[in-house]
Protein backbone atom coordinates (compact mmCIF):
# COMPACT_ATOMS: atom_id res chain seq x y z
CA UNK A 1 0.00 0.00 0.00
CA UNK A 2 1.28 3.56 -0.92
CA UNK A 3 0.10 7.15 0.23
CA UNK A 4 -0.52 10.48 -1.48
CA UNK A 5 0.33 13.62 0.29
CA UNK A 6 -2.68 15.24 1.99
CA UNK A 7 -4.73 17.85 0.27
CA UNK A 8 -5.25 21.10 2.20
CA UNK A 9 -8.57 20.04 2.92
CA UNK A 10 -6.51 17.25 5.15
CA UNK A 11 -7.57 14.14 3.36
CA UNK A 12 -4.82 11.67 2.41
CA UNK A 13 -5.48 8.83 -0.23
CA UNK A 14 -4.06 5.18 0.03
CA UNK A 15 -3.30 2.74 -2.95
CA UNK A 16 -4.55 -0.57 -2.44
CA UNK A 17 -5.52 -3.70 -4.17
CA UNK A 18 -8.21 -2.45 -7.10
CA UNK A 19 -7.63 1.55 -6.37
CA UNK A 20 -7.86 4.64 -4.02
CA UNK A 21 -8.98 4.69 -0.85
CA UNK A 22 -9.33 8.39 0.66
CA UNK A 23 -9.49 8.87 4.57
CA UNK A 24 -10.46 11.99 6.04
CA UNK A 25 -8.52 13.44 8.98
CA UNK A 26 -8.00 17.13 10.46
CA UNK A 27 -7.69 20.20 8.25
CA UNK A 28 -4.36 21.13 7.87
CA UNK A 29 -4.19 25.10 8.95
CA UNK A 30 -1.06 27.20 8.68
CA UNK A 31 0.45 28.29 11.77
CA UNK A 32 -0.52 32.19 12.64
CA UNK A 33 2.98 34.15 11.98
CA UNK A 34 4.50 35.89 14.97
CA UNK A 35 3.53 39.24 15.72
CA UNK A 36 7.17 40.16 14.85
CA UNK A 37 6.56 39.19 11.25
CA UNK A 38 3.49 41.46 10.84
CA UNK A 39 4.39 44.73 12.92
CA UNK A 40 8.20 45.26 13.02
CA UNK A 41 9.80 45.28 17.03
CA UNK A 42 10.76 48.94 15.91
CA UNK A 43 7.30 49.59 15.95
CA UNK A 44 6.08 47.05 18.41
CA UNK A 45 2.80 45.49 18.44
CA UNK A 46 0.09 46.15 21.02
CA UNK A 47 -1.51 42.57 20.99
CA UNK A 48 -4.40 40.90 18.71
CA UNK A 49 -6.98 43.35 17.53
CA UNK A 50 -10.36 42.93 15.04
CA UNK A 51 -10.96 44.62 11.85
CA UNK A 52 -15.09 43.82 11.81
CA UNK A 53 -17.40 44.72 9.06
CA UNK A 54 -20.99 45.44 9.47
CA UNK A 55 -21.81 42.23 6.72
CA UNK A 56 -20.44 39.51 9.63
CA UNK A 57 -17.01 39.38 8.33
CA UNK A 58 -13.81 39.43 10.54
CA UNK A 59 -10.25 40.09 10.21
CA UNK A 60 -8.14 39.01 12.86
CA UNK A 61 -4.77 41.55 13.09
CA UNK A 62 -2.26 42.70 15.55
CA UNK A 63 -2.69 46.33 16.81
CA UNK A 64 -0.21 49.07 16.28
CA UNK A 65 -2.07 52.59 16.64
CA UNK A 66 -3.40 54.26 19.35
CA UNK A 67 -5.08 52.30 22.36
CA UNK A 68 -8.31 52.53 21.94
CA UNK A 69 -11.22 51.54 19.05
CA UNK A 70 -12.69 53.63 15.89
CA UNK A 71 -15.22 53.27 13.53
CA UNK A 72 -16.12 54.62 10.42
CA UNK A 73 -16.57 53.72 6.66
CA UNK A 74 -13.75 51.68 5.03
CA UNK A 75 -12.06 53.25 2.18
CA UNK A 76 -9.03 51.28 0.05
CA UNK A 77 -6.39 53.02 -1.19
CA UNK A 78 -4.09 51.75 -3.83
CA UNK A 79 -1.07 54.19 -3.71
CA UNK A 80 2.59 52.50 -2.92
CA UNK A 81 3.60 55.79 -1.15
CA UNK A 82 2.36 58.42 0.43
CA UNK A 83 0.70 57.23 3.63
CA UNK A 84 1.55 60.18 5.15
CA UNK A 85 -0.22 62.22 3.23
CA UNK A 86 -3.13 60.21 3.62
CA UNK A 87 -3.51 60.14 7.01
CA UNK A 88 -2.95 63.87 7.41
CA UNK A 89 -5.55 64.41 4.81
CA UNK A 90 -8.76 65.70 6.12
CA UNK A 91 -10.64 64.27 3.09
CA UNK A 92 -10.48 61.19 4.79
CA UNK A 93 -12.24 62.52 8.13
CA UNK A 94 -14.63 59.69 9.30
CA UNK A 95 -13.02 56.96 7.50
CA UNK A 96 -11.09 53.93 7.80
CA UNK A 97 -8.48 53.65 5.15
CA UNK A 98 -7.10 50.66 3.94
CA UNK A 99 -3.58 50.40 2.15
CA UNK A 100 -3.38 47.23 -0.75
CA UNK A 101 0.64 48.08 -0.46
CA UNK A 102 1.56 45.64 2.04
CA UNK A 103 4.31 47.21 3.41
CA UNK A 104 3.30 50.44 4.91
CA UNK A 105 6.35 52.19 6.96
CA UNK A 106 9.04 51.76 4.63
CA UNK A 107 10.06 55.09 5.01
CA UNK A 108 10.51 57.88 7.07
CA UNK A 109 7.85 60.79 8.46
CA UNK A 110 8.56 64.46 7.34
CA UNK A 111 6.38 67.08 9.10
CA UNK A 112 6.16 69.25 6.07
CA UNK A 113 4.97 66.97 3.95
CA UNK A 114 1.74 66.85 6.30
CA UNK A 115 -1.25 68.18 4.38
CA UNK A 116 -2.51 69.75 7.52
CA UNK A 117 -2.23 70.04 11.53
CA UNK A 118 -3.14 66.53 11.91
CA UNK A 119 -4.47 62.94 11.34
CA UNK A 120 -8.27 62.58 10.09
CA UNK A 121 -9.07 59.25 9.69
CA UNK A 122 -10.14 57.23 11.80
CA UNK A 123 -8.28 54.27 11.98
CA UNK A 124 -5.49 52.95 9.49
CA UNK A 125 -5.13 48.94 8.37
CA UNK A 126 -2.24 47.51 6.24
CA UNK A 127 -0.98 43.99 5.68
CA UNK A 128 2.69 44.58 7.32
CA UNK A 129 3.68 47.90 10.03
CA UNK A 130 7.25 48.55 8.75
CA UNK A 131 9.63 50.52 9.96
CA UNK A 132 12.58 51.93 7.73
CA UNK A 133 13.90 54.63 10.60
CA UNK A 134 14.34 54.45 14.63
CA UNK A 135 13.75 57.22 15.70
CA UNK A 136 10.45 57.40 16.94
CA UNK A 137 9.69 60.66 15.81
CA UNK A 138 9.61 59.58 12.11
CA UNK A 139 7.79 56.89 12.24
CA UNK A 140 3.73 56.30 11.14
CA UNK A 141 2.92 54.32 14.23
CA UNK A 142 4.17 57.89 16.37
CA UNK A 143 1.79 60.02 14.40
CA UNK A 144 -1.17 57.62 14.77
CA UNK A 145 -0.47 57.17 18.54
CA UNK A 146 0.07 60.85 19.32
CA UNK A 147 -2.98 61.88 18.02
CA UNK A 148 -5.43 58.94 18.95
CA UNK A 149 -5.94 56.51 15.77
CA UNK A 150 -6.07 53.06 16.03
CA UNK A 151 -4.12 51.02 13.92
CA UNK A 152 -3.91 47.14 12.46
CA UNK A 153 -1.82 45.13 10.85
CA UNK A 154 -2.04 41.64 9.47
CA UNK A 155 -4.81 41.83 7.70
CA UNK A 156 -5.06 40.55 3.63
CA UNK A 157 -5.64 43.79 2.63
CA UNK A 158 -6.36 42.48 -0.76
CA UNK A 159 -8.53 40.03 -0.32
CA UNK A 160 -10.92 42.87 1.65
CA UNK A 161 -10.51 45.63 -0.99
CA UNK A 162 -11.74 42.48 -3.04
CA UNK A 163 -14.44 42.05 -1.09
CA UNK A 164 -15.25 45.91 -0.43
CA UNK A 165 -15.40 46.35 -4.26
CA UNK A 166 -18.23 43.57 -4.43
CA UNK A 167 -20.18 44.47 -1.57
CA UNK A 168 -19.64 48.04 -2.19
CA UNK A 169 -18.85 50.76 0.73
CA UNK A 170 -19.07 49.25 4.41
CA UNK A 171 -19.07 50.13 8.05
CA UNK A 172 -16.44 48.62 9.95
CA UNK A 173 -14.95 48.74 13.57
CA UNK A 174 -10.95 48.45 14.82
CA UNK A 175 -11.34 47.36 17.95
CA UNK A 176 -8.79 47.89 21.00
CA UNK A 177 -6.13 45.94 21.57
CA UNK A 178 -6.85 42.70 23.58
CA UNK A 179 -11.07 42.49 22.25
CA UNK A 180 -11.02 39.29 20.32
CA UNK A 181 -14.90 39.02 20.51
CA UNK A 182 -15.95 38.47 16.70
CA UNK A 183 -20.19 38.86 17.59
CA UNK A 184 -19.49 41.76 19.63
CA UNK A 185 -17.21 43.48 17.23
CA UNK A 186 -19.86 42.95 14.23
CA UNK A 187 -22.36 44.24 16.71
CA UNK A 188 -20.45 47.30 17.13
CA UNK A 189 -19.60 47.95 13.13
CA UNK A 190 -23.41 47.76 12.96
CA UNK A 191 -23.45 50.67 15.23
CA UNK A 192 -21.14 52.92 13.86
CA UNK A 193 -23.21 55.96 12.19
CA UNK A 194 -24.01 56.31 8.55
CA UNK A 195 -21.12 58.27 6.64
CA UNK A 196 -24.05 60.19 5.07
CA UNK A 197 -25.79 61.60 8.53
CA UNK A 198 -22.20 63.30 9.39
CA UNK A 199 -21.00 66.90 8.79
CA UNK A 200 -17.67 66.39 8.17
CA UNK A 201 -16.68 69.68 7.24
CA UNK A 202 -18.04 71.10 10.34
CA UNK A 203 -15.43 69.52 11.70
CA UNK A 204 -12.48 70.19 9.70
CA UNK A 205 -12.61 73.57 8.77
CA UNK A 206 -11.03 76.82 10.32
CA UNK A 207 -13.09 79.13 12.34
CA UNK A 208 -11.10 82.40 10.83
CA UNK A 209 -9.86 83.80 8.53
CA UNK A 210 -6.18 83.78 7.48
CA UNK A 211 -4.13 85.68 5.21
CA UNK A 212 -0.83 83.96 3.54
CA UNK A 213 1.35 86.45 1.84
CA UNK A 214 1.64 89.88 1.99
CA UNK A 215 0.09 92.72 -0.35
CA UNK A 216 3.69 94.63 -1.46
CA UNK A 217 4.71 90.95 -2.51
CA UNK A 218 2.25 91.60 -5.40
CA UNK A 219 0.65 88.70 -7.57
CA UNK A 220 -3.77 87.57 -7.72
CA UNK A 221 -5.17 87.34 -4.30
CA UNK A 222 -6.90 83.80 -4.00
CA UNK A 223 -9.14 83.20 -1.79
CA UNK A 224 -9.58 79.27 -0.87
CA UNK A 225 -12.91 78.19 0.72
CA UNK A 226 -11.50 75.52 2.85
CA UNK A 227 -13.97 72.61 3.39
CA UNK A 228 -10.97 70.46 4.05
CA UNK A 229 -8.03 72.15 2.40
CA UNK A 230 -4.63 70.19 2.00
CA UNK A 231 -1.28 72.43 2.80
CA UNK A 232 -0.63 71.47 -1.13
CA UNK A 233 -2.74 73.73 -2.27
CA UNK A 234 -1.75 76.63 -1.11
CA UNK A 235 1.71 75.87 -1.63
CA UNK A 236 1.04 75.37 -5.36
CA UNK A 237 -0.46 78.73 -5.42
CA UNK A 238 2.74 80.72 -3.58
CA UNK A 239 4.77 79.17 -6.41
CA UNK A 240 2.55 80.50 -8.74
CA UNK A 241 2.78 83.99 -7.07
CA UNK A 242 -0.06 84.13 -5.73
CA UNK A 243 -1.15 85.42 -2.19
CA UNK A 244 -3.71 83.12 -0.45
CA UNK A 245 -6.41 84.05 1.87
CA UNK A 246 -8.13 80.53 3.88
CA UNK A 247 -11.89 81.31 4.74
CA UNK A 248 -14.08 79.39 6.59
CA UNK A 249 -16.99 77.34 4.92
CA UNK A 250 -19.60 79.15 6.80
CA UNK A 251 -18.63 82.58 4.91
CA UNK A 252 -20.85 85.01 3.49
CA UNK A 253 -20.55 85.39 -0.24
CA UNK A 254 -19.97 89.14 0.21
CA UNK A 255 -16.80 88.52 2.13
CA UNK A 256 -15.68 85.70 -0.35
CA UNK A 257 -16.56 87.87 -3.20
CA UNK A 258 -14.46 91.28 -1.60
CA UNK A 259 -12.73 93.20 -4.05
CA UNK A 260 -9.57 92.44 -3.66
CA UNK A 261 -9.89 88.34 -4.17
CA UNK A 262 -9.05 88.01 -7.81
CA UNK A 263 -10.30 84.38 -7.69
CA UNK A 264 -11.93 81.48 -5.61
CA UNK A 265 -10.85 78.49 -5.26
CA UNK A 266 -13.69 75.76 -3.73
CA UNK A 267 -11.21 73.46 -1.67
CA UNK A 268 -11.74 69.48 -1.42
CA UNK A 269 -13.09 67.86 1.40
CA UNK A 270 -14.72 65.46 2.93
CA UNK A 271 -18.32 64.60 3.91
CA UNK A 272 -22.03 64.60 1.07
CA UNK A 273 -22.41 67.70 -1.10
CA UNK A 274 -26.03 66.86 -0.29
CA UNK A 275 -25.98 68.43 2.91
CA UNK A 276 -23.83 71.74 2.29
CA UNK A 277 -26.61 73.96 0.85
CA UNK A 278 -24.97 76.82 2.20
CA UNK A 279 -21.56 76.73 0.53
CA UNK A 280 -23.62 75.52 -2.20
CA UNK A 281 -25.15 78.89 -2.51
CA UNK A 282 -21.93 80.30 -2.22
CA UNK A 283 -20.96 78.56 -5.19
CA UNK A 284 -23.79 79.70 -7.05
CA UNK A 285 -23.04 83.51 -6.16
CA UNK A 286 -19.39 83.45 -7.15
CA UNK A 287 -20.89 81.93 -10.26
CA UNK A 288 -22.89 84.76 -10.70
CA UNK A 289 -20.41 87.29 -9.94
CA UNK A 290 -18.14 85.72 -12.89
CA UNK A 291 -14.71 85.74 -11.12
CA UNK A 292 -12.17 82.96 -11.81
CA UNK A 293 -13.54 80.22 -9.91
CA UNK A 294 -11.52 76.36 -9.23
CA UNK A 295 -13.47 73.82 -6.97
CA UNK A 296 -11.54 71.01 -6.44
CA UNK A 297 -12.86 67.71 -5.32
CA UNK A 298 -15.57 68.37 -2.88
CA UNK A 299 -15.46 71.76 -4.42
CA UNK A 300 -16.10 70.08 -7.79
CA UNK A 301 -19.04 68.34 -6.66
CA UNK A 302 -20.42 71.93 -5.06
CA UNK A 303 -20.38 73.58 -8.09
CA UNK A 304 -22.02 70.73 -9.78
CA UNK A 305 -25.03 71.30 -7.05
CA UNK A 306 -24.77 75.08 -7.48
CA UNK A 307 -25.60 74.79 -11.62
CA UNK A 308 -28.16 72.26 -10.90
CA UNK A 309 -26.35 68.73 -11.52
CA UNK A 310 -27.31 65.89 -9.11
CA UNK A 311 -24.57 63.99 -7.12
CA UNK A 312 -24.43 60.52 -6.12
CA UNK A 313 -22.26 58.25 -4.14
CA UNK A 314 -20.36 55.97 -5.74
CA UNK A 315 -20.47 51.92 -5.24
CA UNK A 316 -16.83 52.40 -3.65
CA UNK A 317 -15.78 55.66 -4.10
CA UNK A 318 -12.12 56.51 -5.68
CA UNK A 319 -9.18 56.72 -3.66
CA UNK A 320 -5.37 56.34 -4.76
CA UNK A 321 -2.99 57.38 -7.26
CA UNK A 322 -3.50 55.93 -10.64
CA UNK A 323 -6.70 56.97 -12.02
CA UNK A 324 -6.38 58.14 -15.19
CA UNK A 325 -8.25 60.96 -16.64
CA UNK A 326 -9.11 62.04 -20.35
CA UNK A 327 -9.92 65.73 -21.22
CA UNK A 328 -12.63 65.13 -23.65
CA UNK A 329 -11.76 68.48 -25.50
CA UNK A 330 -7.74 67.99 -25.81
CA UNK A 331 -8.15 64.20 -26.03
CA UNK A 332 -4.91 64.16 -23.46
CA UNK A 333 -5.34 61.42 -20.49
CA UNK A 334 -3.51 62.22 -17.53
CA UNK A 335 -2.81 59.83 -14.50
CA UNK A 336 -4.38 61.64 -10.86
CA UNK A 337 -4.81 61.34 -7.56
CA UNK A 338 -8.04 60.66 -6.20
CA UNK A 339 -10.02 60.31 -3.37
CA UNK A 340 -13.62 60.64 -3.09
CA UNK A 341 -17.26 58.93 -2.45
CA UNK A 342 -19.48 61.05 -4.94
CA UNK A 343 -19.88 61.79 -8.67
CA UNK A 344 -21.49 64.41 -10.09
CA UNK A 345 -23.94 63.17 -12.50
CA UNK A 346 -23.38 63.82 -16.04
CA UNK A 347 -26.88 63.32 -17.71
CA UNK A 348 -28.14 65.76 -15.15
CA UNK A 349 -26.25 68.68 -15.85
CA UNK A 350 -28.94 71.29 -17.13
CA UNK A 351 -27.66 72.73 -20.67
CA UNK A 352 -28.41 76.20 -19.59
CA UNK A 353 -26.16 75.96 -16.67
CA UNK A 354 -23.48 77.35 -19.27
CA UNK A 355 -21.60 74.15 -18.39
CA UNK A 356 -19.99 71.12 -19.83
CA UNK A 357 -18.97 68.27 -19.18
CA UNK A 358 -14.82 68.55 -19.62
CA UNK A 359 -13.00 65.00 -18.29
CA UNK A 360 -13.99 62.01 -18.00
CA UNK A 361 -12.57 58.76 -15.85
CA UNK A 362 -11.01 56.16 -17.96
CA UNK A 363 -11.92 53.19 -15.43
CA UNK A 364 -15.61 53.78 -15.03
CA UNK A 365 -16.50 56.86 -16.98
CA UNK A 366 -17.84 58.89 -13.92
CA UNK A 367 -17.33 62.75 -14.43
CA UNK A 368 -13.59 64.72 -13.79
CA UNK A 369 -14.56 67.92 -14.40
CA UNK A 370 -16.79 70.60 -15.53
CA UNK A 371 -16.03 74.25 -17.45
CA UNK A 372 -18.10 77.06 -17.77
CA UNK A 373 -18.45 78.08 -21.72
CA UNK A 374 -17.89 81.76 -21.36
CA UNK A 375 -16.47 82.24 -17.65
CA UNK A 376 -13.07 81.50 -16.35
CA UNK A 377 -14.45 78.95 -13.92
CA UNK A 378 -13.27 74.83 -13.56
CA UNK A 379 -13.70 72.46 -12.14
CA UNK A 380 -11.85 69.02 -11.12
CA UNK A 381 -12.81 65.65 -9.52
CA UNK A 382 -9.38 64.38 -8.83
CA UNK A 383 -6.27 66.35 -7.35
CA UNK A 384 -3.87 68.34 -9.22
CA UNK A 385 -2.01 69.05 -6.25
CA UNK A 386 -2.08 65.05 -5.61
CA UNK A 387 1.45 64.86 -2.70
CA UNK A 388 2.82 63.22 -3.12
CA UNK A 389 1.62 62.33 -6.50
CA UNK A 390 1.33 62.29 -9.77
CA UNK A 391 1.67 65.57 -11.18
CA UNK A 392 0.31 65.50 -14.38
CA UNK A 393 -2.26 67.51 -13.72
CA UNK A 394 -0.54 70.79 -12.52
CA UNK A 395 -1.52 72.71 -15.30
CA UNK A 396 -4.98 73.27 -13.58
CA UNK A 397 -3.10 75.79 -11.37
CA UNK A 398 -1.79 77.02 -14.34
CA UNK A 399 -4.60 78.20 -16.09
CA UNK A 400 -6.46 79.70 -12.51
CA UNK A 401 -3.71 81.80 -11.27
CA UNK A 402 -3.30 83.10 -15.13
CA UNK A 403 -7.59 83.84 -14.70
CA UNK A 404 -6.31 85.59 -11.45
CA UNK A 405 -4.02 87.89 -12.66
CA UNK A 406 -5.81 88.90 -15.84
CA UNK A 407 -8.68 90.33 -14.00
CA UNK A 408 -6.06 91.61 -11.47
CA UNK A 409 -4.47 93.31 -14.51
Amino acid sequence: MSARPPSPSGRWRFHVMGGFVTVATAPIVPPSPRPSAIVDPRVGDLGPALLALEDGTVFPGIAFGALGSAGGDLVVNTSQTGYQEVCTDPSYAGQIVVMTYPLIGNYGRLIDDDQSTRPWLRALVVANATAAVVDDVQQLAALLRDQGIPAIAGVDTRALARHLRTSGSLRGIVTEPGFVDRDAAVDRARAVERWEDQDFVGQVSPASIMDIGREEDGGPLVGIVDFGLKSNIVRAMRRRGARVRILPHTISAAVALARDIDGLILSPGPGDPARLERPVALARAIIDDGRPLLGICLGHQIVGRAAGAETRRLRFGHHGANHPVQDVELGLVQVTAQNHEVQVVGESLPTESGFRVSQLNLNDGSVEGLRHRSKPIETVQYHPEGAPGPLDALAVFDRFVAACGERRG
